[in-house]
C-alpha cells in the first residue's frame, strides 16, 4: 500500500477553494479545478517510497502483474485503466464529448503521424483510450448531459422571440428525431452555419425576457443566461437549449458514455473515468476546439441522463457500477468501533473525504488516511478493511 502525492490542476474554471480546502493546503486565491489519483503519463500521482516519490506509471511498469494483477494485465495491458479525480468547478466547463475507443486509436495514430506532440494544446488525442466517466457529487452539482426529446427541445425554442431560435425550432418539428437533434446541433456548430456572436446574444436576450415574464422553462432561460455572461457570443449558449439539464445532489452519481455530448456547470464531485485525457471540445473554452472531429464522435440518440443506483455492500459502502469494464466506485462511511470490509480487487485507489480512517490489506500493511490523503493498493495486496470514523472513496476495476 503506498501512499500518494497528486497533481493538481489550475484550469480557469476551478474554485479556489475546494480542493484546497480537501487537501489541507493555502487557498491562493488562484483557480484550482481538478486532482488528479493515477497513472495517466500525462499527470501520474507519485508513489511515496522510501525512496523518495517515484511516478505511479514507471512504479506499475517495474512490476505489473503484482501492482495490477494478471487478470487487469490481460485485460488491459500493463497500464491502470481508470483514472480517479476530484472536480471542483466555480465556472461552466467547455461543451465537450469524450471519443469511442476505435476513433481515439485512429485519431492517436493519425496526429501523432503528422507529428503533433503530445503535449501541444492543439492536439486532440493525448492517447489511444477512450473516456467514459462516472460523477459521484460532494455538492449539489449542475450540467447538462444528453439530448432532449426532440419535440420538447423545439417548445423550448419555439417561445423564444429570436430568428435563430425559431429556426432551430423548425428543424426539430420537421423531423422530431435524431435526424433533427443532429441537424440542429451542427446547424449552432459547422463552420458553415454557426451563428454569429449577433444571433447568439438575441437568443439569450430573448431568454432574458421570458425569464421576466414568468418563463415557463425558468431552469433552461437561466442556464442560457449564465452561459452567455461567461462565453457572450458562443454558440454552445444556444446550444445548452438542446441538451438535458441536470442537478446532482451530494450522494448522487450519473454515468456519461462515450460519446455524450455534455458540459459540467457548477460544483464539485468525485469523478472516476477510463485512464484518458482526450476532450473533443465545440465551444464554451478558450481551449482548442474542434468541431469536425467532436461532431464525429457525438452519439445524437435523446435520452434522459444516465443516473446510478447505489448498491449497499455490508451496511457501510455503496457501489455504483457503471456499464464499462475500466472502473467502479465505492464509497463508505463508518464511525464505530468494529472494523468493515471494503469491496473491489486488483488496484485500487483510495481517497480520505471526510475523518480519520485506518485501511489494512490482507498481507498486514497498515496506513491512517486523514481528510484528503489518498492510497494506490496494488492487486497483491488482497482484501482490504477500514475502521475509524469518516467517509473514503474508492476506485478499482471490476
Amino acid at each position: 500500500m503506498l501512499p500518494l502525492a497528486n497533481t493538481t490542476q489550475d484550469y480557469p474554471w476551478g474554485s479556489p477553494s475546494a480542493i484546497p480546502h480537501l487537501l489541507g493546503t493555502e487557498v491562493t486565491g488562484e483557480p484550482v479545478a481538478e486532482l488528479w489519483l493515477g497513472a495517466h503519463p500525462s499527470s501520474p500521482s507519485r508513489g511515496v517510497t522510501g525512496a523518495g516519490e517515484v511516478p505511479l506509471d514507471t512504479l506499475i511498469a517495474q512490476d505489473p502483474d503484482a501492482l495490477l494483477g494478471t487478470d487487469v494485465v490481460a485485460r488491459f495491458g500493463p497500464a491502470l485503466p481508470y483514472l480517479l479525480k476530484v472536480i471542483a468547478a466555480e465556472r461552466p466547463l467547455s461543451l465537450q464529448v469524450h471519443p469511442h475507443i476505435d476513433r481515439a486509436r485512429e485519431g492517436f495514430a493519425a496526429e501523432d503521424a503528422a507529428g503533433i506532440d503530445v503535449r501541444d494544446p492543439g492536439r486532440n488525442y493525448k492517447d489511444r483510450n477512450h473516456k467514459p466517466e462516472l460523477v459521484y457529487a460532494l455538492t449539489p452539482f449542475e450540467a447538462l448531459c444528453g439530448f432532449r426529446a426532440p419535440r420538447r427541445a423545439a417548445e423550448l425554442l419555439a417561445g423564444l422571440d429570436a430568428p435563430l431560435a425559431r429556426d432551430l425550432s423548425q428543424i426539430l418539428r420537421a423531423e422530431p428525431s435524431f435526424v433533427g437533434i443532429r441537424t440542429a446541433f451542427e446547424r449552432l456548430l459547422e463552420p458553415g452555419s454557426r451563428p454569429g456572436a449577433e444571433e447568439v446574444g438575441e437568443v439569450a436576450e430573448a431568454c432574458r425576457r421570458r425569464l421576466a415574464d414568468g418563463s415557463p422553462s425558468p431552469r433552461a432561460d437561466r442556464t442560457v443566461m449564465v452561459l452567455a455572461d461567461a462565453f457572450p457570443g458562443d454558440p454552445g449558449v444556444v446550444t445548452s437549449l438542446l441538451l438535458n439539464p441536470v442537478t446532482l445532489q451530494p450522494g448522487d452519481a450519473m454515468f456519461v458514455p462515450a460519446g455524450g455530448v455534455h458540459a459540467y456547470l457548477e460544483g464539485v464531485a468525485i469523478e472516476v473515468m477510463a485512464s484518458s485525457d482526450n476532450v473533443l471540445r465545440a465551444g464554451l473554452t478558450a481551449k482548442h476546439v474542434d468541431v469536425p472531429e467532436l461532431l464525429a464522435n457525438v452519439d445524437y440518440v435523446a435520452a434522459p441522463p444516465i443516473r446510478l443506483a447505489p448498491e449497499v455492500f455490508r451496511g457501510a459502502t455503496r457501489m455504483f457500477y457503471a456499464p464499462v469494464d475500466d472502473f467502479e466506485l465505492s464509497v463508505t462511511t463508518v464511525d464505530d468501533a468494529g472494523s468493515h470490509p471494503l469491496p473491489g480487487r486488483g488496484p485500487r485507489i483510495l481517497l480520505c473525504l471526510e475523518g480519520e480512517l485506518t485501511v489494512a490489506t490482507a498481507t498486514g500493511s497498515v496506513s491512517v488516511l486523514s481528510r484528503g490523503a489518498s492510497v494506490f493498493v496494488p492487486a497483491s495486496d488482497g482484501a482490504l478493511e477500514v475502521s475509524g470514523s469518516g467517509t473514503v472513496v474508492q476506485a478499482d476495476v471490476p
